[in-house]
């Protein structure tokens, strides 16, 4: 239960950005902004790696999740918002928040092609009709809607393939991969929007980008990360998928922009395909070979048979630990313990 309430916490936050950025836009443009928010997110990280000292900012790692780090740093920190805000650009923040709901089909598809996911028939048919809803969008907002749409169509794309490699990242705290993820993309995407363009920004507009990247940005990564190491990238997504709801409505509120048929039809087909998804079972015997990891667990999962003197079973924790070879079977995501290709191993 607690990762889905920290996967919705993250949705609520996400979802707000759209809006916030909507008005922000008038004063920087897409580069400048994306980079604000993204070292926000760093320094809204920063704030409680503080009280642990230098060591929490030191990134110990091996190869293989420093490649995963990275490639989260380019397609979810660099490219991944900056595409969002070009596309908000041409488009209200309402269907801009809507679209965002393509994310999670890009995470269950790249999951299954290239991070050995699974997704069943149920599955594929909750992707289709969230794409569908993009399409609705598309058409909902005109000539200026096509080109919006593609922007977001590529921003999702980087996001499934951040959301993927950053499920999988072992030995790194969600606030240390945070941080560094909001440090260089933002320093990158800033620093290119400052030596390539003109802004009309000043002081007082840099405050409320950089507060809107710690809480939408850093704050629902953070969350988001502890939740999908636990739940996988795709089962997250699911959860996660309620962000546009939240935006749709601070786009209401915040920006007074209309609510339309073509909203209303989006949703409804997004509905259907969240409660698609979450229909798709996925259960089969499998084998977990030893490992030594980093993460946060407890110890009644059905995978952490270690014990802490004077510690309840349910509370959650991280800490390296050891996994000794066992083989069972039960329904399971693709979470950091069942990352086998479906079929092998049972």
């Amino acid at each position: 239960m607690f990762p889905f309430l920290l996967v919705l916490a993250a949705a609520f936050l996400f979802g707000l950005s759209t809006p916030l950025s909507k008005g922000l836009l008038s004063h920087w443009t897409p580069e400048q902004l994306a980079g604000l928010l993204y070292l926000g997110a760093a320094l809204g990280a920063a704030l409680p790696m503080l009280r642990k000292g230098k060591a929490a900012f030191l990134l110990r790692a091996d190869r293989a999740n420093m490649l995963r780090l990275s490639g989260a740093i380019l397609f979810g920190g660099i490219l991944g918002p900056l595409f969002l805000l070009l596309g908000l650009k041409y488009a209200s923040a309402s269907s801009v928040s809507l679209w965002l709901n393509l994310e999670m089909v890009a995470t269950a598809l790249l999951g299954v092609l290239l991070f050995k996911d699974h997704l069943g028939r149920l599955g594929l048919l909750g992707a289709v009709c969230v794409l569908c809803a993009g399409l609705v969008l598309s058409w909902g907002e005109g000539a200026a809607g096509a080109r919006a749409g593609i922007y977001l169509g590529i921003a999702c794309l980087c996001w499934g393939i951040d959301n993927n490699l950053t499920s999988l990242i072992d030995g790194l705290r969600p606030v240390q991969s945070t941080f560094w993820k909001g440090l260089v993309a933002g320093g990158v995407n800033l620093g290119i929007g400052l030596f390539s363009q003109n802004h009309t920004g000043s002081v007082s507009t840099v405050f409320p980008a950089l507060l809107t990247g710690a809480l939408c940005y850093g704050a629902s990564m953070v969350l988001y990360v502890t939740a999908a190491q636990n739940l996988g990238a795709t089962r997250s997504q699911m959860i996660f998928a309620s962000a546009p709801l939240f935006g749709l409505v601070g786009s209401f509120f915040f920006l007074r922009e209309p609510l339309t048929l073509y909203h209303g039809t989006a949703l409804l087909f997004q509905a259907l395909g969240i409660f698609f998804l979450f229909r798709d079972k996925h259960g089969h015997p499998h084998s977990h070979a030893p490992m030594d990891h980093t993460h946060s667990h407890r110890h009644n999962d059905g995978h952490h048979g270690h014990t802490h003197e004077g510690r309840p079973e349910g509370v959650r924790h991280s800490h390296t630990h050891a996994h000794q070879p066992m083989t069972h079977s039960h329904p399971h995501w693709p979470d950091i313990h069942h990352r086998h290709l479906h079929g092998r191993d049972g």
